[in-house]
């Protein structure tokens, strides 16, 4: 009995070997490249400041819930709290960073990415 099944990854051609498959060696020299470095500069530049803006607006959180009880517990209107406010808040901003960096990547990080994988499988 036979089969037609591709073979085992990890068997076969040793890899960049196959057309249009980038070597070790490509790779490194793209990774070198001012083009490279610039999306990885893109990258960073948005990424770092969010984080760390975003760890010290949630370390702020914790504080208060700790140290500052009495102003946490302030109430704005019903049963509704400036803790709750704040915790919800977190949330909030949460999904506006994720949102924030979708459109960042969608609109900067992408098309460079692409156009650098673009010329390393046409093998330029």
């Amino acid at each position: 009995m036979t089969t037609d099944a591709a073979p085992p990854p990890g068997t076969g051609t040793p890899a960049g070997t196959e057309p249009g498959l980038p070597t070790a060696e490509q790779f490194a020299e793209v990774q070198q490249s001012a083009e490279f470095a610039e999306l990885r500069r893109a990258h960073r530049s948005f990424t770092f400041p969010l984080t760390v803006a975003f760890i010290a607006w949630y370390l702020l959180y914790v504080l208060l819930s700790n140290y500052a009880g009495e102003f946490m517990g302030i109430r704005l209107f019903g049963n509704i709290n400036v803790a709750l406010v704040l915790g919800l808040a977190q949330f909030a901003t949460t999904f506006f960073i994720a949102w924030w960096y979708s459109r960042h990547a969608a609109t900067r990080l992408d098309p460079q990415s692409e156009a650098i994988k673009s010329r390393m499988e046409s093998g330029a």
